[in-house]
């Protein structure tokens, strides 16, 4: 039997030999209720107290044990086990020395349903799958077991449901604080919380006052029939009246506490509404404020150019003021005349001095580019793949000369740019006030970048050195990134993408890959970096090896399989995800991804699962607890009870007809789309991958042959210069070094890892904008 130290909630009715103080002790709280009548019992849940002794208040976070038993089956019958109830979870133990190792089941009272057979025996189940037939060792101890799981149920339910009701991304300990009046909408929301866990807390108390209530009428009821008489009778004609005063003071609470949570709901409904009504508001003046920066960055443009246009020699002969002079009428006039028929107009109020409205065009409400939806159809060509490759096992693909009907229009640089094709999930990150939270989200942005490639059996087009591409999503999804090859041999593509929206992403990729014959793997070598502006979190990663199966006999499909450590250099958090080998003999889901996050202590927080092709879902930790060994290599599983899973992410559909376009996602088939202002050097102007693009690959054969030549003529160039420049300078094959330099990236070593990579130096995007690409090199 449970002691009174160990009991999470106390339902006391007790005061020795003083005027009578029922308290009511649910969750940590107590209520107190003045009563001028003598004692009538004593009653605690988790064990009987003295009459002198008043309860403990129980710490947050304790938890309610006792022996209970449990059926087990027709032979054994009921057997006594340790049941243990904490954070809404029931769990049982055969002996209390299995606590630390190993739970024989658990129960969620959040959507259990707890009913009573008769004086000893009560039934919790879930709904079928799970049903606990207890008995308790007398009534007494079942009532208190009933009560303690009421109210641990009531709990659990609310706590539920604040989680499902607490916003689109997590579920947060504490309100978030926001510019403009945050803090006060965060004493609202805190205000609402602590008076709605009141409000449960009564009303639980009135459903359990009630309970016991009408028990003890009907056990009164019972000895007034007996019609005994003498100090019998006096006793139980005392008693009576003790109780119908207790009776009449229990329904005033009640009623009171009714009262109170019809107040209470009442208000909170209207500071509801009103708060909704001031974060819309927010939102408005916010729109509206980024609205006017924008007008008011184009006016500067307008002025600029209208400025420029006084100072031109052919305005020097018209009529005005002489140099020096101000006219405000003169601005406005060359302002105007070259406005004037502009389709729409703002109007700002000026200075007052002045009394004047200046009107111009918003230029930046120009409707967004419609981008392609279709690429031409992928041509019906035979080819037998393995009279090209059976004389290359063992190679580097990179080495290996592969016609383009292997390949898909578009580039490696490209395919790596499609990483951002769930951007979304860094957006949300990067609200996250919770750095476990950020982490789940970084976590399932890492495993969305697989999930284009489950169709994608075709090789992309290596990038020549020094082609660059880029992804302009400003206007659309507010990033830009940019990709340069910045190596041949081994093959090297750094990338650089950053977000309007609180973000930036880095990476410097290498791709390792063997061809073993029935199959090929792809060992992608370099981390990835996610930066996160507001919170300064700098997360790393790296990818997990990608294998192409039935290269000799069958259908092509692709395996992803490895782990990955997402970790937080900040705050230590870690994140652990395993993809889990394909196997014909396994039962679990294909393509299955699991993964924990864990603070720098090891203390897990949130579990990850899902499928890298399909969406990842996640669950907050309630518990763990080692379980025994597994059969491999000795080695514990850990047992996590957690709360309902909900989703992180999930694949976009395929376009229609994509099995006929490579099975190019929405946006890939975007990705070679001609854009005005590009580099010369950018993925999109490559020839032979524009001709293969239009279907015309033998053309595109012979364009890939032009500018691999043209590559190596390149290089043997720039070892010429390198070996007149410095003659003592050899490798250690003979051949002099390489003397090339990437172009929009610089060689360092990276201050968190110790990598040699690139970092992205800046002034591409600045030449794009003047339109001066003289720097570039001519490689296509």
């Amino acid at each position: 039997m449970a002691t009174p130290e160990n009991s999470r909630n106390w339902l006391l009715i007790h005061s020795p030999n003083h005027p009578i103080s029922q308290s009511c002790y649910v969750n940590d709280k107590t209520f107190h209720l003045p009563l001028k009548v003598p004692p009538v019992c004593s009653l605690s849940l988790g064990g009987v107290m003295s009459e002198a002794k008043t309860p403990t208040p129980t710490p947050p976070g304790d938890t309610y044990k006792g022996w209970v038993f449990k059926w087990t089956n027709y032979i054994k019958g009921y057997q006594r086990r340790w049941f243990v109830l904490s954070n809404g979870l029931l769990s049982y133990y055969r002996t209390q020395a299995e606590m630390g190792h190993t739970c024989r089941g658990t129960i969620n009272l959040a959507t259990a349903t707890i009913t009573v057979d008769d004086a000893c025996n009560f039934v919790i189940s879930n709904g079928g799958t799970q049903t606990y037939h207890l008995k308790a060792s007398c009534e007494v101890e079942r009532q208190r077991w009933i009560t303690a799981l009421e109210l641990a149920k009531a709990k659990a339910v609310r706590m539920q449901a604040e989680s499902d009701d607490s916003g689109d991304d997590f579920p947060s300990s504490s309100p978030r604080i926001t510019q403009g009046g945050g803090s006060q909408n965060s004493e609202v929301q805190s205000a609402l919380r602590t008076l709605s866990n009141k409000v449960e807390d009564l009303s639980t108390c009135n459903d359990l006052i009630s309970k016991h209530g009408s028990a003890l009428q009907r056990s009164l009821a019972e000895l007034d029939g007996l019609r005994l008489t003498g100090e019998a009778g006096d006793k139980i004609r005392q008693v009576t009246e003790r109780a119908t005063l207790f009776r009449i003071t229990s329904n005033a609470m009640i009623n009171s506490c009714r009262d109170f949570l019809t107040l209470a709901q009442t208000h909170s409904k209207r500071w509801q509404k009103a708060l909704q009504a001031e974060r819309d508001q927010r939102v408005r003046l916010e729109e509206t404020l980024e609205q006017l920066a924008k007008q008011h960055n184009h006016l500067e443009r307008a002025f600029r150019g209208a400025a420029q246009a006084n100072a031109s020699p052919d305005n020097k002969g018209a009529a005005g003021p002489g140099k020096g002079e101000a006219s405000d009428e003169d601005d406005d006039n060359e302002f105007f005349d070259a406005m004037e028929e502009a389709p729409e107009f703002i109007t700002v109020p000026a200075d007052p001095q002045f009394h004047k409205l200046v009107s111009f065009p918003l230029a930046e409400l120009v409707p967004l580019k419609k981008r392609r939806t279709r690429i031409p159809d992928k041509p019906n060509y035979s080819l037998n793949l393995w009279s090209i490759m059976k004389n290359c096992i063992g190679k580097e693909l990179s080495k290996i000369p592969m016609p383009v009907n292997f390949n898909e229009p578009i580039s490696m640089l490209q395919r790596l740019s499609e990483d951002l094709e769930y951007h979304e999930l860094l957006d949300k990150a990067a609200k996250c006030q919770n750095s476990l939270e950020q982490m789940c989200y970084v976590a399932a942005f890492a495993v969305s970048a697989y999930s284009t490639t489950v169709y994608r059996t075709g090789k992309p087009f290596n990038p020549l050195l020094g082609e660059t591409y880029e992804l302009d999503r400003k206007r659309e999804s507010g990033y830009r990134s940019l990709c340069e090859q910045v190596s041949h041999h081994p093959p090297a593509a750094a990338h650089h993408a950053i977000s309007d929206r609180g973000w930036t992403l880095r990476q410097e990729i290498t791709v390792a890959s063997k061809f073993r014959g029935k199959y090929l793997s792809i060992m992608p070598l370099g981390t990835i970096h996610a930066v996160f502006e507001k919170s300064n979190n700098h997360y790393t990663w790296k990818k997990v090896t990608t294998t192409v199966h039935n290269i000799i006999v069958g259908k092509l499909w692709i395996d992803q399989s490895g782990e990955i450590d997402v970790v937080n250099h900040t705050t230590g958090d870690r994140c652990h995800l395993k993809f889990a080998p394909y196997s014909y003999f396994s039962r679990d889901v294909a393509r299955k991804v699991t993964g924990v996050v864990m603070d720098k202590d090891g203390k897990a927080h949130y579990v990850l699962s899902g499928t890298w092709d399909e969406k990842m879902e996640f669950s907050k930790v309630m518990q763990s607890s080692r379980g025994g060994e597994n059969g491999t290599e000795g080695k514990q599983k850990t047992v996590y009870q957690t709360l309902k899973a909900r989703e992180l992410w999930r694949r976009n559909p395929l376009p229609d007809g994509a099995e006929t376009m490579y099975y190019f996602t929405a946006l890939a088939l975007t990705l070679n789309e001609l854009e005005d202002g590009v580099a010369p050097t950018d993925s999109r102007r490559r020839p032979d991958q524009r001709l293969m693009e239009e279907g015309r690959w033998d053309e595109a054969n012979a364009e890939k042959q032009r500018l691999e030549e043209k590559q190596r003529s390149a290089r043997r160039e720039r070892e010429r210069e390198a070996a007149s420049q410095r003659t003592s300078s050899q490798s250690e094959e003979g051949a002099p070094h390489d003397n090339y330099l990437a172009l929009w990236f610089e060689r360092c070593e990276d201050p968190i890892t110790g990598e040699e990579i690139h970092i992205y130096k800046g002034g591409y995007w600045e030449a794009k904008e003047r339109g001066s690409w003289e720097n570039c090199p001519n490689i296509f």
